[in-house]
């Protein structure tokens, strides 16, 4: 690995260019007769075309206008990265970076946009009055719980594909990778104990997509412990009741009832993914994992542990979120081609709503490309590179 200051190498580059992105009309204004084909007077025959259309208005717009490959980037600046709430200035480079690999990755047009605004009614209501411009709405680094409703509440409310990439993105790559890696340490889904340390945004939707593939004995860790029907009624009690989300994930899971905290949880378990903060999980607890661990420590930019010292108390499989090392689990492999699939797709013109047994189709097609692939798996190869220009296809294709 080299060696580089890529904080120091990030302020560089983007003072040098301003940013990361620019608007490009799609042809040139060169003269009159161009102009005012672009422009007065052609364009108020496309106007009224689209406001006559039998259609509907917005079917019209997606034949006429940029509607139909452009997606909305929105963040309250909430839950920014592993870094927290800095605000809405602070998370342009974020979205403007999500933007950028959506063009280069699947020639998407996507756009940032930053509410000065975490109040949740404020943030539903300023994306349902300007997505007339948009075929899809991704969400992004917007806080749990309240991201919970803001999807849920616009998947209902809006007749365009919404996604919380932090949720789902993630989600799906994380069930990819332990697809692959359940394959190498030959274990099956329905006898491994699984734990999961983090119960955000990406925690519920991991674990909403981990019990959906099928995965039985999962056991939840948030900042005070194992999530367990004591702590449930505990909270009804003293008026300190765990979410909704959190409620959900108790029916079916911790079949053993175990109490205490993460070291108690991890105890002869088979799979840790960490979606929580650094430097949680210690040596001493991968050594109390049953043979052949498998480790996602996926806290940014600091791992729950490191893949140092989790390979050397007896990991047989780590991944992170970074890109510095192997396995690097991260939505960015997913999120291009989703928003190709579902723009290219019925998804965008007759809009019924995201299933969330998608996200399962496509980690179970990425899961088999990566095996089928040149040099297969193995433990230093469980998810195919992003810049594998293919991959785009195979997550696009998952909506055919």
């Amino acid at each position: 690995m080299q060696n580089h200051d890529y904080n120091a190498e990030a302020l560089e580059l983007h003072k040098k260019f301003g940013g990361k992105l620019e608007t490009v009309s799609r042809f040139k204004l060169e003269n009159r007769e161009d102009l005012s084909r672009a422009y007065t007077p052609g364009v108020g025959e496309v106007c009224r075309v689209i406001a006559s259309d039998i259609r509907g208005s917005e079917a019209a717009a997606r034949d006429y206008t940029l509607k139909k490959n452009t997606v909305a980037i929105i963040s309250d600046g909430s839950a920014i990265l592993g870094i927290g709430n800095l605000g809405a200035h602070a998370s342009i480079p974020v979205m403007e970076g999500k933007a950028a690999i959506l063009k280069e990755f699947a020639n998407v047009d996507a756009f940032p946009i930053c509410v000065q605004t975490q109040d949740t009614e404020e943030i539903i209501s300023i994306i349902k009055n300007i997505s007339p411009v948009f075929g899809g709405i991704n969400l992004e680094d917007i806080a749990a719980p309240k991201c919970f409703e803001i999807e849920e509440r616009l998947r209902k409310e809006l007749n365009i594909p919404v996604m919380h990439d932090d949720q789902w993105g993630a989600a799906t790559v994380a069930l990819t990778a332990l697809i692959n890696s359940l394959k190498i340490v030959n274990k099956n889904k329905d006898e491994i104990k699984v734990v999961l340390s983090g119960v955000g945004a990406a925690g519920v939707a991991t674990a909403r997509l981990l019990i959906s593939y099928g995965i039985k004995n999962i056991i939840f860790v948030d900042s005070v412990g194992i999530i367990n029907q004591q702590r449930a009624e505990e909270g009804e009690r003293i008026g300190n009741k765990l979410n909704k989300e959190k409620l959900e994930l108790l029916v079916n899971t911790n079949q053993h009832k175990l109490s205490g905290g993460l070291e108690e949880a991890i105890k002869n378990s088979d799979v840790f993914i960490g979606l929580s903060k650094p430097n949680v999980l210690t040596g001493d607890m991968v050594k109390s994992m049953n043979v052949d661990p498998i480790i996602f420590a996926l806290a940014n930019p600091s791992p729950e542990i490191s893949v140092e010292e989790a390979l050397a108390f007896g990991a047989r499989i780590v991944a992170t979120g970074r890109s510095d090392y192997p396995n690097q689990i991260n939505n960015s492999l997913v999120f291009p081609g989703f928003w190709r699939g579902v723009l290219d797709s019925q998804y965008a013109s007759t809009y019924k709503g995201i299933d969330n047994n998608i996200f399962i189709k496509i980690a179970k097609d990425l899961a088999e490309y990566t095996e089928s692939s040149v040099g297969g798996i193995n433990e230093n190869r469980i998810l195919p590179d992003m810049f594998d220009k293919k991959v785009v296809d195979i997550v696009a294709s998952s909506f055919k």
